[in-house]
């Protein structure tokens, strides 16, 4: 019988997740990786109720609730500590099937790689795809310094700079700034409890979310020009910017170290790619579909790529079709993710006064009129169901209780 061979370009969330989900349904899977090793750039990741029911797909849903925390009551306020709208956790669990949960990108990325075969994952390897290949005749080609790879299928998983996409897409314009920098911290716990929160203020936000191991995962946006640094260091910078919202935020800042401080521009693909495959090559994640941070999304949005493009591409279907099915699948509603996401962060990015307490006074009437109301706008994401059904552990109809 002929092996039929995937080969994941980039080691992302998005790319273990395939290499997992592929692995799974009897692909021959190797993972190319061109930094030294699996450390993940990054520090928390929210998983949604729908991503949730995609990791349950290859039966990894359980152990990741296992090991995060749960997201309980909490919710936006401004940076006087005003709160402006309060969310139920029960509530969202009740509609969406499940909790939001959270725990470190490190984490998830174990759970991962420990699914696919010893020596399946290659760092220290970089890759460029030569030919796409053609979905009813040749293989793609992968290069590497160590030689080439025949592959019936390539996942171009290497994020949001992809040369996977531009050798697919040479005439697409590529990522655009989004206006935003964003901050990301791990902090020791502080000694006592807090309800997690995100905090808009004048062009700029931060969040707060307790972990399971009593640590804190905090992340900040402001909308500042692209390739902005700190003349000292980012930690200061975080202190200039936030050091006199609301508590417990100046305290998350004193407990980071300076140099844990991750700092990144945000870019997005604002112009939709044309499809997300082309010959034997299929493009998941930030690659396809890069997004702003704001909907919490992007990481979701990815792993139900992985999921979906298993399901449709098997090791001895029409690859074709299978391929086709998957665009067809993942492309309209990864696009409208993408421009819901930037609807959010022009709301976030507002820094005049009347239109920030405008802002605040409508966000403020909403909550205030039923938190059905605020969840359902989170309609058609989080209630996202894998087209292979499945449900977590000890549970009926994706109905998650927490143990």
């Amino acid at each position: 019988m002929t092996t039929s061979r995937a080969v994941v370009i980039g080691s992302g969330i998005g790319g273990l997740t395939a290499a997992a989900a592929l692995h799974r349904s009897g692909w021959q899977v190797t993972v190319l990786e061109r930094a030294a090793s699996l450390e993940p750039v990054g520090a928390g990741i929210s998983l949604a109720p729908n991503s949730q029911r995609a990791l349950d797909v290859i039966e990894l849903g359980d152990e990741v609730r296992s090991l995060a925390a749960w997201q309980g009551d909490g919710g936006m306020r401004t940076p006087s500590g005003r709160w402006l709208a309060r969310t139920d956790s029960a509530a969202a669990a009740e509609r969406f099937g499940g909790p939001l949960v959270l725990l470190h990108r490190s984490a998830l990325v174990d759970l991962l790689r420990a699914r696919l075969p010893e020596g399946a994952v290659r760092t220290g390897t970089p890759a460029r795809l030569v030919d796409p290949g053609r979905a009813g005749g040749s293989p793609a080609l992968v290069r590497t310094a160590a030689g080439d790879i025949e592959a019936e299928l390539v996942v171009g998983a290497d994020g949001i700079g992809s040369a996977v996409r531009t050798e697919l897409f040479p005439s697409h314009p590529g990522p655009s700034y989004s206006g935003f920098t964003t901050w990301r911290v791990l902090a020791p716990g502080l000694g006592r409890a807090f309800s997690s929160h995100e905090t808009w203020g004048r062009g700029a936000l931060w969040g707060s979310h307790p972990l399971k191991n009593g640590g804190i995962y905090a992340y900040a946006a402001a909308a500042v020009p692209a390739g902005a640094r700190a003349a000292d260091d980012e930690k200061a910078e975080l202190l200039r910017r936030y050091g006199d919202w609301h508590d417990p935020i100046p305290a998350i800042i004193d407990a980071v170290e300076p140099d844990h401080v991750l700092r990144h521009d945000v870019y997005q693909l604002a112009d939709p790619l044309p499809s997300f495959h082309r010959g034997r090559t299929v493009l998941v994640g930030d690659s396809a579909h890069a997004m702003v941070p704001f909907l919490g999304q992007g990481g979701n949005q990815a792993i139900e790529d992985a999921v979906v493009l298993a399901h449709h591409v098997t090791p001895d279907g029409d690859l074709g079709a299978g391929v086709a099915a998957y665009s067809a699948a993942r492309h309209p509603r990864t696009t409208a993710m993408v421009r819901k996401a930037a609807q959010v962060s022009r709301m976030t990015g507002l820094s005049a006064a009347p239109a920030v307490a405008l802002r605040n006074a409508l966000m403020s009437a909403v909550s205030r009129l039923g938190p059905g109301l605020v969840l359902r706008t989170f309609d058609g994401i989080c209630d996202w169901q894998p087209p292979r059904r499945t449900y977590a552990a000890g549970t009926r109809e994706g109905q998650t209780t927490r143990p």
